[in-house]
């Protein structure tokens, strides 16, 4: 073929499908390609691809951006459906000015599954972008036809070198947070608070905490003012603040964006994304593919629902929602076309978005079969676990729904999920509480569960004492009771079985006791969380004392229940100091971050157990129920399955009411133990520097206090040997 015959044939190739063939009203248009679904800008003119089985007709319906009214409607020609996907190329758009949804037509017959209503114009399950809701809390025209419009988008973000991190999952030190909460305070100091943007100027009080990835509350985006209560008291609005209630699962929140009014969100996040890992910080999100913002019967037509219920949603014979997920439907995860739509959905925000990992909001249900029993070998959980573009994610579940299906150590793994683990945190709880019975427990916990993960590497189990849904560190060691009544539901939202204990006055005090314990109490939690085999997650404001006043479900609370106070940050700088030295201390030492649980054996020949149990005495410890005092002594010369050398490491947790003397385990020849924290001792004496430990005064034992805990690092005192 001559240069010139290859110009052509490439002019040719290049014209394929870039031209129309029909016209609808005053819309060129050609039959599109089913691949992929949503809007995806196509040489001339943009390709739309939508889903649904059942539906009789289907219309594309196109508005100018803001506009009242549609622009036009375009019926897909019968030859433009492809089995159950109907696809249109229409050329000539403005990308920039361009709003679309859709309407399907088909009965209305919910005992036989079927909600069609070609009275409303449906949002895309697969839209990249959704207007409507693009400055938070801003009243929206209630009378709007279409409120969550879908947007096509350019993807042209420059990631320059932005690549995957990888940081190994037993390295992780997770930080929970909440995009908006995290800086809306007036106190945070941020150009632009509550948003994408006001969160990347905080990744500097991150990464000196020393936190190495973030779990961001759900940022698809959802409609905060979808919750129809209001403050008993005030009468003020209450927010969907949390976000659980998608609206649409590829679209990034526009309201956490500054520049959201503008269509500018998904920019602002990828640059949030950018100078996180820019800063060693892998970002998690926290994905709710349960249920959708559609609920119950009574909800409102959003998408799925009219586009194809039966598919989309679990249904009883009688054609109603089953709801395993407590707010009013569940997602129909395991049949094949949802199960497309989840994995595609994450495939996405990996690929566009370079997400490192996902936490499943009751990921419990997506092991359920579309009647709602639990599959034994559940498709989307291992199709997720070996899909090759989420190969090195990591997969986190709370592996229980809101029907009862408590999977925690048993949800089905594929060697990939890691799990909330639940049981730590009640167990911890409990222990430093002062509820007997707990020693042999915690010892379970502490050495990463091997009783709910044998089989498993020490990374399946997410260790945590709080998270967003609960109390906060402050208030687990403030309140005896929830204090709920703001929410408007009488007190009887959240949960009752929180384990916390007031310290003795419930709420605020002034008493430099109480204050002084509380503060003790809050130390011990984090150190026994940090030390611990698994990978530790920390509620954002716990390191320097965060307080929701006693509210442990704030999901409807945008205002100082939920934000973090930055003047804490000074005000209890003596906690952040601490947490941020365990944090270091936790990165230092290879030891507490092993894959493998400890044996009780020693295979590294150190004349030491990789792990041992003791007491008041040394090698002795009290299993009895009445024991409030457990020690572990971790040998540094097992760390990482004995490939490194490491110091050992002491913690002793001291639950009781009175002080111990303790007798330490001897080490070997040349080597002594170095006091690294104590709780009990009084500021500034609590902690010293990693790598600068002194030496204890008393060789062999040790003073413990009421209600503390004492970590210890075993190493020699020749600087040649250290």
């Amino acid at each position: 073929m001559s240069a010139g015959g290859a110009q052509e044939a490439l002019e040719v190739r290049e014209r394929v499908d870039a031209y129309p063939t029909h016209r609808i009203g005053a819309y060129p248009v050609r039959a599109g390609r089913p691949f992929p679904y949503g809007a995806v800008p196509v040489p001339g003119g943009v390709n739309f691809s939508v889903y649904s089985d059942r539906a009789t007709s289907m219309s594309l319906v196109l508005f100018d951006r803001g506009a009242e009214e549609p622009a036009a409607e375009l019926e897909f020609p019968a030859e433009f459906r492809i089995g159950s996907v109907y696809a249109m190329t229409v050329f000539g758009l403005d990308l920039e000015n361009l709003e679309y949804g859709f309407r399907a037509g088909g009965p209305f017959d919910p005992a036989s599954g079927d909600r069609f209503d070609d009275s409303k114009v449906l949002s895309d399950p697969y839209a990249r972008l959704i207007s409507g809701r693009d400055v938070w809390g801003a009243e929206p025209d209630w009378d709007n036809i279409y409120p969550y419009r879908a947007q096509a988008v350019n993807d042209d973000f420059d990631w320059g070198d932005d690549t995957p991190l990888r940081t190994a999952t037993e390295d992780l030190v997770i930080y929970e947070t909440h995009v908006r909460g995290f800086t809306r305070h007036p106190s945070s100091g941020v150009q632009a608070p509550g948003t994408y943007a006001g969160l990347r100027e905080k990744i500097p009080y991150l990464k000196e905490l020393g936190i190495n990835c973030v779990e961001l509350l759900p940022v698809f985006e959802f409609d905060e003012l979808d919750n129809p209560r209001s403050d008993p008291v005030t009468g003020e609005r209450l927010h969907n603040y949390w976000g659980y209630n998608t609206v649409s699962f590829f679209a990034p929140k526009a309201g956490y964006a500054a520049t959201g009014r503008f269509g500018m969100q998904a920019d602002e996040f990828k640059s949030l994304v950018r100078e996180l890992h820019r800063a060693g910080i892998e970002v998690i999100l926290d994905v709710v593919f349960n249920h959708t913002a559609e609920g119950n019967e009574q909800g409102p037509t959003i998408s799925f629902r009219g586009l194809d219920n039966a598919t989309y949603y679990m249904l009883t014979p009688q054609g109603e929602y089953y709801n395993f997920s407590g707010t009013g439907n569940t997602v129909n995860c395991n049949h094949p076309v949802v199960r497309d739509f989840v994995l595609g959905c994450l495939r996405y925000w990996v690929a566009e978005y370079h997400i490192d990992g996902f936490r499943f909001d009751l990921a419990a249900i997506l092991d359920r079969a579309p009647d709602g029993t639990p599959l034994p070998n559940p498709p989307l959980l291992e199709q997720l676990a070996h899909d090759p573009i989420l190969r090195h994610t990591k997969l986190i579940a709370e592996a229980w729904d809101a029907a009862g299906l408590y999977q925690v150590g048993h949800f089905p793994n594929y060697g990939r999920w890691s799990e909330w683990n639940g049981k730590f945190r009640d167990s911890v709880r409990k222990f430093v509480k002062g509820e007997p019975g707990l020693v042999g427990e915690l010892a379970t916990r502490m050495a990463g569960s091997p009783d709910l993960y044998q089989g498993r590497t020490t990374s399946a189990s997410v260790n945590f004492v709080t998270a967003h849904d609960g109390f906060t560190l402050n208030d687990l060691v403030s309140y005896n009771d929830k204090h709920n009544e703001a929410n408007g539901e009488g007190n009887n939202d959240g949960g009752n079985d929180n384990h916390s204990w007031n310290c003795g006055e419930e709420g605020p005090s002034a008493s430099p006791h109480v204050r002084d314990l509380r503060q003790r109490q809050m130390k011990n939690l984090l150190a026994i969380l940090l030390i611990s085999q698994g990978v530790p997650m920390i509620l954002a404001g716990d390191e320097v004392g965060r307080t929701q006043l006693g509210n442990n479900n704030t999901y409807c609370q945008d205002n100082e229940f939920s934000w973090f106070d930055w003047g804490l940050v000074e005000a209890n700088a003596e906690l952040l100091e601490f947490t941020r030295g365990l944090i270091a201390f936790r990165h230092a030492h290879p030891v507490l971050r092993g894959t493998e649980h400890p044996s009780g054996t020693d295979s590294a020949g150190s004349g030491f157990p990789d792990v041992s149990w003791h007491g008041v005495e040394a090698w002795r410890p009290d299993w009895a129920d009445h024991g409030r005092v457990l020690a572990m002594m971790r040998c540094g010369w097992h760390a990482k399955g004995g490939a490194v050398r490491d110091d050992s490491i002491y913690v002793a947790v001291n639950a009781h009411w009175e002080a111990h003397d303790l007798e330490l385990p001897r080490l070997s020849d040349g080597e002594v133990w170095h006091l690294f924290a104590d709780t009990g001792a009084p500021t500034p004496h609590g902690m010293h520097t990693v790598g600068g430990e002194p030496a204890l005064e008393h060789p062999g034992r040790y003073h413990l206090g009421p209600h503390s805990v004492v970590v210890l690092v075993g190493r020699s005192t020749r600087p040649s040997e250290r």
